[in-house]
């Protein structure tokens, strides 16, 4: 059988499989974020503050196209891991080509959707005017690229499912490193603007998804297909939407979430947009690391659930929210001891209104993350068990204590930018009332016994 077996997790040591599952997953995303973060850092510096804001403002409608997508790849990979640790490969192979077929026509309608929907989209969530051109070039040519970042997600989930979290990670190195490149020489030399920036990442993209190709189609048997990437199973994608679409709407309600939140950010004029901007992308690296580590508890946990050891997810899950606990211990004296280090990355010199507001908000933010690391542990665990309605309803909670708390603190009482930082911490206290009894619930159950 391929050689992706070695990454089997129902036998061995619990802690050390985890942890090497989660490194290659942190540096993945954190590569990937590093070349998101570059196009605002190089728009800012070398562009403005009107170009950063209009990347800025387009990041939360780009993601829901995107997360949607990775929403789908992450429900279907639950059931890969399921089935792997099952040993059911027939099966495996058809879900496989199954959920590739759907994936990809999801794509090509929602890019043709978007290409001609983008300035009334932007109009929607009251982008300034000035704003909008430039936000509609770069979401326009985003989506023109979306092909490839629903390939690339579909083949590294397949290989996490599998138990191999290595492999995504090389090839996204190489994408980041092409597309700073990318940046540097169509913002900075060529002065393309903020369409430089996006199509650097949109070329970036489509070559680490072929660099993936390539690999599976050399190295890991068990994903080559031949013919059988077109067998299509009505019984397995229905399946794989009711796992796919409930993962893909608690995607798409994070991101619409925030982007009422963006909304009412947007009317707070340009320099806080920018502010908001900037920590949306500290934000970012510091909440990936807490969802990988809940994404390895979710692979570990669904495929012992295959296997049928249900005390070695018990104490995966346990093994998890201890890593989750250490994360977030280090994160908060990382952004606390250099928030004005950070800050000054996305500001250019004159900026110094943008570096203060942003330095207010990280101050308060960095002693919160620890909730974010509890429930990214907690979804990780009804991910592996197979109950996603549980991330959803608890994504929903969150995204709505946050909206409310927005609203309420910006509109109403007009606190200052700092207020979001709270606005979070709502969200994610309403959201662990929700999850802890359903969690508890679950263990008395027998669902880890």
């Amino acid at each position: 059988m391929s050689t992706i077996e070695k990454h089997d997790m129902t036998q061995g040591k619990i802690l050390l499989p985890l942890v090497s599952f989660t490194i290659p997953l942190v540096l993945g995303n954190l590569f990937q974020l590093t070349y998101n973060a570059a196009d605002s850092v190089i728009v800012g510096k070398y562009v403005g503050e009107q170009a950063l804001a209009a990347v800025g403002t387009s990041t939360p409608i780009m993601n829901i196209a995107i997360l949607l997508i990775s929403g789908m790849c992450m429900g279907a990979s639950v059931l890969m891991s399921s089935q792997y640790g099952a040993k059911d490969y027939d099966t495996l192979s058809k879900q496989i080509s199954t959920t590739m077929l759907a994936g990809c026509g999801f794509s090509v309608v929602f890019s043709l959707l978007m290409l001609l929907l983008a300035t009334p989209v932007l109009r929607l969530i009251r982008v300034p005017e000035t704003a909008i051109p430039e936000a509609a070039v770069y979401l326009r040519i985003i989506f023109l690229g979306l092909i490839f970042t629903f390939i690339y997600n579909f083949l590294a989930n397949t290989m996490r499912a599998l138990g191999d979290s290595k492999t995504p990670l090389y090839f996204l190195v190489t994408s980041a490193f092409l597309n700073i490149f990318g940046d540097l020489f169509f913002v900075v030399v060529l002065r393309w603007g903020v369409a430089g920036s996006a199509i650097a990442t949109v070329c970036s993209e489509g070559l680490c998804c072929l660099l993936c190709g390539i690999y599976i189609k050399k190295k890991i048997p068990l994903l080559c297909l031949g013919k059988k990437w077109w067998v299509f199973d009505k019984s397995l994608l229905g399946k794989t939407v009711s796992y796919g679409s409930t993962s893909a709407m608690q995607q798409v309600c994070l991101q619409l979430g925030k982007l009422i939140i963006q909304s009412v950010v947007n009317t707070q004029g340009v320099a806080v947009m920018a502010a908001f901007t900037a920590v949306n992308r500290v934000d970012d690296f510091a909440y990936t690391p807490q969802q990988n580590i809940g994404h390895a508890m979710t692979t570990f946990l669904a495929q012992n659930k295959g296997a049928g050891h249900k005390e070695r997810m018990k104490k995966g899950f346990q093994t998890g929210l201890l890593i989750e606990l250490v994360y977030s211990i280090g994160l908060f004296a990382v952004i606390w001891g250099l928030a004005w280090q950070i800050m000054t990355l996305f500001a250019e010199d004159g900026d110094a209104q943008v570096v203060s507001l942003g330095i207010s908000y990280l101050h308060l933010i960095s002693w919160m993350y620890i909730l974010p690391g509890m429930t990214n542990g907690i979804q990780g665990f009804f991910r592996g068990i197979g109950d996603l309605k549980v991330t959803l309803y608890s994504t929903f909670m969150n995204m709505l204590g946050r909206v409310v708390a927005v609203f309420v603190m910006l509109r109403l009482l007009h606190m200052d930018f700092a207020s979001l930082a709270w606005a979070n911490m709502i969200g994610w206290i309403v959201m662990l009332l929700f999850e802890i009894p359903l969690l508890v619930k679950s263990l008395r159950s027998g669902e880890c016994r």
